[in-house]
């Protein structure tokens, strides 16, 4: 498969919508301790809701595309080799059924689902869904990346406008950075107006793709964060790279990526945070 098309692009919406409507709201609304557990940290956890929304969203996947490859954050925790399948996958559905689940699990309404339709290791669509707004990010290759509210409305999207460094807000989750460099990190978070963290790449692709954040770094490129928002935030008109200067793709597993307003903007935030 080389394209997605409207019909299946708003299928697999639609699909991400009633897998919300089933199994994530429901949750979310009624969330108890006995349906979080802890995965590799004690801050990085699993809920009910997760596993639930990864098991049907899967299901569907594999019936509109029979023999695609299913890529899901909860199956690769369980099972890591399940990955390497991605490279050399024809086509690959890579699942975040849940992406903030630490905002999920204390109640709080910033988080989403995200898909990546991925096709001989390049994404041709991505989406985002926000299922407590009911509105979606959605992007596919020399199409734009576009808004579509609940009522179906939509919106193309717009990355920040380049700004000099000192006027720049950006996300860079510090605790996820090896200590020393994390060290090395953190007093050139104050060249920049403003730095934070949200614990969520739907949101913070959100915030990028509309504008209303300059950049990202991040220190890890596990593609179910990465796969659906690099191509929404690029088709919105900004770049993406690894620290090193190698293009994103969905199969990269080592490297730092740093998203930007452009290739200009890029090139002065690796000189911003370069390290010594």
């Amino acid at each position: 498969m080389k394209a997605v098309s409207d019909e299946l692009l708003a299928g697999l919406m639609n699909d991400m919508h009633e897998v919300a409507q089933a199994e994530i709201l429901p949750r979310f609304r009624a969330i108890t301790a006995d349906a979080i557990r802890a995965k590799t940290a004690a801050d990085d956890i699993v809920t009910d809701a997760d596993i639930a929304a990864e098991r049907v969203l899967s299901e569907r996947l594999a019936a509109r595309f029979p023999g695609i490859e299913i890529i899901g954050e909860e199956a690769v925790s369980d099972d890591a080799s399940i990955l390497s399948r991605l490279a050399d996958a024809d086509l690959a559905g890579v699942i975040d059924p849940v992406d903030g689940t630490w905002h999920f699990a204390h109640g709080t309404p910033m988080f989403g689902s995200i898909l990546a339709i991925v096709s001989g290791g390049k994404t041709i669509a991505g989406i985002i869904h926000y299922p407590v707004l009911g509105d979606f990010l959605v992007a596919r290759p020399c199409e734009g990346a576009w808004h579509v509210s609940e009522d179906g409305t939509h919106t193309r999207l717009t990355a920040a406008t380049p700004t000099p460094i000192d006027e720049m807000h950006g996300f860079i989750p510090l605790h996820m950075f090896e200590p020393d460099m994390r060290a090395q990190l953190a007093p050139r978070v104050l060249k920049f107006l403003r730095v934070t963290t949200w614990r969520c790449s739907a949101w913070e692709y959100r915030m990028l793709a509309t504008g209303a954040m300059s950049f990202c770094l991040n220190e890890s490129l596990k593609p179910w964060d990465h796969a659906a928002g690099v191509l929404i935030h690029t088709e919105a008109g900004g770049y993406a790279a690894t620290l090193t200067g190698d293009a994103y793709r969905p199969t990269l597993k080592v490297g730092r990526l740093l998203v930007a307003p452009d290739r200009v903007s890029w090139n002065a935030l690796v000189e911003a945070l370069t390290i010594d």
